[in-house]
C-alpha cells in the first residue's frame, strides 16, 4: 500500500468551506471513484492553523493516476468546486507527498 499525505493551505478563514466542500461533495465523489482516504486532521499546534491534512489510501501509483485523474475530470466535481469559491479562492497552496510504509509501521 502506497499513501499519499496531501496539505491543504487555505486562504484566511476559508478552512470552514473546504471542510464543507470535503463533508457535502469531495468525499461522495472519491466513493464514486474507489478513492480512499485514511483520515483527515486539522492542526491542533502548529505552524498554520489554516491548514487541512488528510492522508488516501492507494494500491500503486498507476491506481492513483488512473482514479485521481478521473475523479479531477468528472463535470460535477468542476462545477462544485467553482461553486465553492464563488467568495473567492478557498487553497492557497497544495503540497503531496507519497509514503511507503517501513516494514515495522503498523500501518501497512
Amino acid at each position: 500500500m502506497i499513501y499519499e499525505m496531501r496539505l491543504y493551505d487555505c486562504c484566511p478563514g476559508k478552512l470552514p468551506a473546504l471542510q464543507k466542500r470535503f463533508e457535502t461533495v469531495t468525499l461522495a465523489l472519491w466513493e464514486k471513484y474507489g478513492i480512499r482516504q485514511v483520515g483527515f486532521w486539522t492542526t491542533l499546534v502548529g505552524p498554520s492553523s489554516h491548514r487541512l491534512t488528510y492522508m488516501l489510501a492507494w494500491e500503486s501509483l498507476a491506481e492513483r493516476e488512473t482514479k485521481w485523474n478521473a475523479f479531477q475530470v468528472d463535470p460535477e466535481w468542476i462545477a462544485k468546486r467553482a461553486a465553492s469559491e464563488t467568495d473567492g479562492p478557498i487553497l492557497a497552496n497544495i503540497e503531496s507527498s507519497f509514503l511507503l510504509p517501513t516494514a515495522f509501521s503498523k500501518l501497512k
